[in-house]
């Protein structure tokens, strides 16, 4: 009884460590010495610059610029202002104006680059972690860098972007038109996509990723969170940062630092001050000081490799890299060591056929049955909670909670299941199964997903375990729980971070990763001989943890429901309508759309879409509004050959934050050029524009009340209608409209057009 106690204690240690490992747990100080990063020295500039949303064209999107100007200025560097109009592929046309400042080195080799953006998500996100926490590291690390009066080997540029949320447009008029950038040789970038947890490194870049390793290593943070497997993810997905800019458009590599955790808080009005975790933000101090002392000094030029390394990060080792190389080798390896392990315990007469079919069925059976509740989580909940539809990035408030209900509702299943497989000795047989389908994985990412190999080495100390359970009739529970700590310390803490990075409709992720590791954990679980018992305690723990998400089910100040309402006015047919993108109508917009509203159909072909493919979804009529129609002037009108050279020229007429251009999919596009910049998606072949599958051409985000400038290339005999929308982000704030403040417990839903007056014009070129 003593051992097994031992052996459950030094289970749940491995697990609590594999979560403790990855954050400091100490915060420094204002009274830190001034060479050091201090994080309450940072909060001081976070407090300032995340007081109110900031995105491009706002009023305090200026107070934030001049605050991060003067705080770069005060340290002694130069700065400067660069602007010019920018559209890329997200289709968003902007003036984005990056803050630029140089540490001149000592030698003339390739510069550093610190990078973040200022800009907050619009229109209601207040971007303390979205990126604030990025600014306040750089400049706290600035200055604590600056404060050793040392020169570095290497120049260092500090580039605070603008419009990252637009389309990376700082980032690509930094990339391609700053005189600096083809001297950069490495970026750094931190970069949240949620409030708090720890802060993960990806690597960028289009070659190998060896050099990019090794110098991460040799920097040595002392809190390193990243694997090969995040990156591998990390490129399906459509989140890009500024740093995708550098190695797209001019071969740059780098490294991203972005926290994930929090995520209910990504891009809304949570995003604040005071909901930021500070282990997290000194977490992103403790990345940048030793990169930016390493890589200040380093030979940047070096660091382009073809080779690949398998790596992951594990407490104490901190980070472990292999190469590619090494992969198919090791695979081969376990598959042989398997093999002999069969005959060998075959030999013995260890394994039992009866036995080793049972383990099989109960391994299958708790994977099916785990991966199916998993898959159907997130569907279930939202049918049972329709509210949790409107959270659009797939992880609300509860969700931790969530996470931990159906965790042991995996290992629930996985004890009952195991229960009717318990015989005295019978490990070894029992073993097989789950090494099985681990030796499967292997050979399956060795060929598909190279970034995951590193799920062969929890393999190898399953198989270690296997030969003792062969060797010995009767080994230590002990042993077989020490061998079953690296694969709880590499991957237990992947079962909270699948599901919080990627939204709660990856739980499936979570339950079938549980039984995996279960799986390796036999050699020591197989020995309870109650494990009904055990089952009935993680459904009862599964029931509590339920019960507990249902009771904070609901929304509040802490916890509040995201809503929207638009006020849409159709200035051809002088007809005006409210409109929502919510599901579940509630106290503040029913007033507006009725208790039971139409579907918003006539709307759904120029809905302006968000990332997760959001459109409205009911409208109502409303009273008509004056308001000024933008002035949309055809100029310059040429043919020439087989082609019309036309220019448009939008100006608004009120304070407009927006201007959304759409045309039918149909029409054609031989060339374009909006406020200057050409259009080059698919110039080759005499076309731009033709990529798209909706109607939507581009938006345009106004600044410094900037009209819109629209140069087209046309065949001559086509007729085309454009239809504008022009949006102000002022609803609540126009007493025409009398719309009240939300109450304490919604906010502005992210993600989509919100909180806006609309104007639909129509203009026609024959």
């Amino acid at each position: 009884m003593i051992k097994k106690a031992v052996a459950l204690l030094i289970i749940i240690g491995g697990i609590y460590w594999s979560f403790l490992a990855l954050l400091p747990q100490n915060i420094s100080s204002l009274d830190e010495v001034n060479q050091n990063f201090s994080t309450q020295r940072a909060l001081v500039h976070l407090k300032e610059i995340s007081k109110k949303p900031h995105f491009l064209g706002s009023d305090v999107h200026l107070d934030v610029r001049n605050y991060i100007e003067t705080q770069l200025q005060k340290l002694g560097l130069e700065t400067q202002i660069q602007e010019a109009y920018s559209i890329r592929d997200w289709g968003n046309l902007a003036k984005p104006k990056n803050i630029v400042a140089r540490i001149k080195g000592r030698e003339n080799g390739k510069a550093l680059l610190l990078l973040t953006h200022y800009d907050s998500n619009p229109h209601s996100s207040i971007g303390a972690s979205d990126a604030g926490s990025g600014v306040v590291t750089i400049l706290e690390g600035v200055r604590a860098f600056l404060s050793k009066n040392e020169m570095p080997k290497n120049d260092i540029i500090i580039l605070i972007s603008d419009a990252e949320e637009l389309g990376l447009n700082g980032a690509d008029i930094f990339v391609n038109h700053h005189e600096w950038a083809k001297n950069v040789g490495l970026v750094l970038n931190f970069e949240a996509r949620g409030s708090g947890g720890p802060s993960i490194m990806l690597v960028e870049t289009n070659q190998g990723n060896a050099g990019l390793i090794e110098g991460f290593v040799k920097a040595n943070p002392q809190y390193p969170v990243g694997n090969s497997l995040f990156y591998s993810i990390y490129k399906m997905l459509p989140n890009d940062t500024d740093l995708t800019r550098f190695r797209e458009d001019a071969d740059i590599d780098g490294f991203n630092f972005a926290f994930v955790d929090d995520h209910f808080d990504y891009h809304t009005a949570m995003d604040t001050y005071e909901r930021l975790d500070i282990k997290t933000l000194e977490h992103q101090g403790s990345y940048l000081m030793p990169m930016l002392k390493y890589f200040s000094e380093a030979n940047l030029s070096a660091l382009k490799s073809n080779e690949d390394f398998v790596y992951f990060n594990v407490p104490v080792l901190k980070m472990v890299k292999y190469p590619f190389s090494w992969i198919i080798p090791m695979v081969i390896l376990a598959f042989i060591v398997f093999i002999g392990l069969l005959i060998y315990g075959g030999r013995a007469r260890v394994f039992k056929r009866a036995d080793v079919g049972k383990g099989f069925f109960a391994f299958v059976v708790s994977l099916i049955v785990s991966a199916v509740v998993g898959l159907y989580a997130w569907p279930a909940l939202k049918f049972i909670y329709p509210q949790y539809g409107e959270i659009l990035q797939g992880f609300s408030c509860n969700g931790h909670t969530y996470i931990a209900a159906f965790t042991c509702l995996s290992l629930a299943i996985c004890f009952f299941v195991y229960s009717k497989t318990h015989k005295p000795g019978n490990a070894a047989s029992l073993l097989i199964a789950p090494l099985f389908f681990w030796l499967g994985i292997s050979v399956a990412v060795a060929f598909v997903l190279e970034g995951a190999s590193f799920l062969t080495v929890p393999l190898f100390f399953g198989l270690l375990s296997l030969f003792i359970l062969i060797r010995k009739r009767k080994p230590s529970i002990i042993s077989h729980a020490i061998l079953a700590l690296p694969v709880l310390l590499l991957l237990a803490n992947f079962v909270q971070m699948f599901p919080v990075g990627l939204g709660l409709k990856m739980m499936v992720s979570s339950m079938v990763l549980v039984v995996l590791i279960f799986g390796l954990l036999i050699p020591v679980f197989s020995t309870f001989k109650h494990k009904k018992r055990w089952s009935y305690g993680f459904l009862l723990a599964t029931v509590c943890f339920l019960i507990s998400a249902h009771v904070n089910s609901g929304f509040s100040p802490e916890n509040p429901k995201p809503n929207s309402l638009c006020y849409i006015l159709d200035a051809d047919e002088n007809k005006a309508v409210w409109a929502t993108y919510d599901n579940v109508l509630d106290t503040w917009t029913i007033p507006f759309l009725g208790e039971h509203p139409m579907a918003a159909t006539t709307i759904k072909d120029y809905t302006i879409a968000s990332k997760y493919g959001t459109s409205f979804t009911y409208a109502t009529e409303a009273p008509v509004k004056s308001l000024k129609a933008p002035q949309m002037v055809i100029g310059h009108d040429t043919i020439i050959g087989e082609f019309r050279h036309v220019e448009l020229c939008i100006t608004p007429q009120r304070k407009a934050n927006r201007i959304e251009v759409f045309s039918d999919s149909t029409n054609v596009f031989n060339a374009a050029k909006l406020n200057g910049v050409a259009i080059r998606d698919n110039e080759k072949i005499g076309l731009v524009f033709n990529k798209r599958k909706t109607n939507r051409l581009f938006s345009y985000y106004i600044s410094d009340e900037d009209p819109l400038d629209i140069q087209l290339v046309l065949p001559k005999e086509q007729k085309t209608t454009f239809v504008i929308y022009e949006t102000s982000f002022n609803l609540l704030e126009d007493e025409g409209f009398d719309v009240p403040k939300r109450a304490d417990d919604m906010i502005p839903k992210p993600f989509v057009l919100n909180d806006a007056v609309i104007l639909k014009k129509s203009i026609t070129i024959e």
